[in-house]
């Protein structure tokens, strides 16, 4: 895309600070719009459905609907408030749909919570609660649903070449290439690269069908003749020294300035800073479950769901000791060392799948497709994952959590932590009978590589719901494992 192209598209459709401005107007229409009509719908079906009152004869004891309807003065204004300070009208372009919805049910369970002390407060005895927590359903329902639309027009203009965010990037590195390709993959972003600025590769070099198409010293230059909505600088480590003057010149010109580091391969995928008194310090690896709350919380989950998963999977735990018995002789239960957390060692229980082994022959390796130790009952066992569950038990002692990285044998720990950047992070936390990794289809005889890209983006995003989305995910996907041999 050539200078002058980028200028006649600002002026024929507009710069998307303009477009956003009344995407946001219309978002919030749009919302309060939503609000009416589900309060509407929930006053009518608490109060004349299912109360059976007749329409504008209100029982006794029933408030008249005006007074219901008078709430929305206060809802509508207070809900619009709380949808802005959990960012619903910021842009989102490059967040995920489940993100979005994620925070309007909180931006509502903070409404609902809201508007039940307010009734406490004033004292509104018969104001229906029903009617509350109808709405409070509806309203999340309805709004996902017009997020849903509004992205799915949104995708389709963008595709047609409307409300694209024209953008420009400083420097080619190892951050410009990947910003680049993720721009490529995700074409409903409405991102359009301009091309790219640098001194060391030549111009017309191309990644990914984006150029480079000048020197950093022709900034100016650019910024003079072209309405970008955004600058990216993507400058390689050695040129950092450069960074001031050309985010100043950025600033100068009013372009939205944004700085992707060229060491994201060291920095969570949440970056987690600290304020020291106006020092900006941001955290090379930040844990979510190092803190005491965190951890509590999730530790109570694991010895309540170990517990209830002991019972409701008793039969086939039960099947798989009289199986095991009744076909080879031996322990039920194989016991292995592996490591934890803090890289601490710990004995891992799963029913026995292999024939007797010596400790040498025991630590051979991976097993592998038609591996011969491995007995009959035991290929059932390792496809339908019950040889893991007596790891229940080592949940409920603490040694590992329902959801985490799968634990590794020190042999491998050793050899994994000088071949495998950053192995070691995932033993920051307890290893786990399930994983997002897993869940993901990397398990057994897979990339270590990928397995431990997942295992840290797990690490560092962890939250409650995280752990029941990977359980539900566990249950979704099955419990037959096609690369368990």
């Amino acid at each position: 895309m050539d200078i002058l192209s980028v200028s006649d598209i600002g002026k024929k459709f507009g710069m998307i600070k303009d477009n956003q401005a009344n995407l946001n107007r219309l978002h919030i229409v749009l919302d309060a719009l939503i609000m009416v009509v589900a309060f509407a719908l929930s006053w009518y079906i608490r109060i004349i459905v299912i109360a059976g009152n007749e329409l504008f004869k209100p029982a006794v004891g029933v408030l008249p609907m005006e007074v219901y309807f008078a709430a929305l003065y206060f809802i509508i204004p207070g809900y619009l408030i709380l949808y802005s300070s959990f960012n619903l009208y910021t842009p989102r372009r490059v967040t995920k749909l489940t993100g979005e919805i994620a925070e309007i049910i909180k931006a509502n369970t903070v409404g609902l919570i809201g508007f039940l002390v307010v009734l406490y407060m004033i004292k509104m005895t018969h104001f229906s609660r029903g009617v509350i927590f109808i709405f409070f359903g509806l309203n999340i329902v309805l709004c996902s649903i017009s997020r849903i639309i509004l992205r799915k027009i949104l995708r389709f203009f963008r595709a047609k070449g409307y409300n694209l965010k024209h953008i420009m990037l400083v420097g080619y590195s190892r951050a410009a290439e990947a910003y680049i390709a993720r721009i490529t993959d995700n074409p409903q972003w409405g991102y359009a690269v301009a091309g790219v600025l640098d001194d060391d590769v030549p111009v017309g070099t191309s990644y990914h069908g984006v150029k480079v198409i000048g020197r950093i010293d022709e900034l100016q230059d650019y910024l003079d003749k072209n309405s970008y909505d955004e600058i990216t600088v993507t400058l390689p480590l050695d040129n950092y020294d450069r960074l001031e003057e050309l985010v100043a010149k950025c600033e100068k010109s009013g372009v939205h300035t944004k700085f992707i580091p060229d060491y994201t391969s060291l920095f969570p995928s949440n970056p987690y800073t600290e304020d020291v008194q106006g020092l900006a310090v941001i955290n090379i690896r930040y844990i979510p479950l190092s803190n005491f709350l965190n951890k509590a919380v999730k530790r109570l989950m694991d010895i309540v769901g170990s517990i209830v998963a002991m019972i409701i999977f008793s039969p086939f735990m039960l099947f798989a000791v009289i199986a095991i018995k009744a076909t080879d002789k031996g322990p039920i239960i194989f016991k292995q060392e592996r490591v934890g957390l803090q890289g601490k060692p710990f004995m891992m229980y799963k029913f026995r799948t292999m024939a007797v082994q010596t400790e040498s022959e025991e630590k051979t390796g991976w097993t592998t497709r038609n591996d011969s130790r491995v007995t009959k009952v035991g290929k059932f066992l390792r496809r339908t994952s019950i040889d893991e569950m007596p790891q229940f038990f080592n949940i409920l002692k603490g040694d590992m959590s329902l959801v985490g990285p799968r634990p590794e044998r020190p042999q491998f720990v050793e050899k994994f932590k000088e071949q495998i950047p950053r192995y070691m992070v995932k033993h920051q936390v307890r290893p786990g009978l399930t994983g997002w990794a897993q869940i993901n289809g990397y398990r057994g005889d897979t990339s270590i590589r990928k397995r431990i890209e997942f295992d840290i983006y797990y690490i560092e995003n962890w939250t409650i719901w995280f752990d029941l989305k990977i359980l539900a995910g566990t249950f979704s996907h099955g419990f037959i494992n096609k690369n368990a041999y």
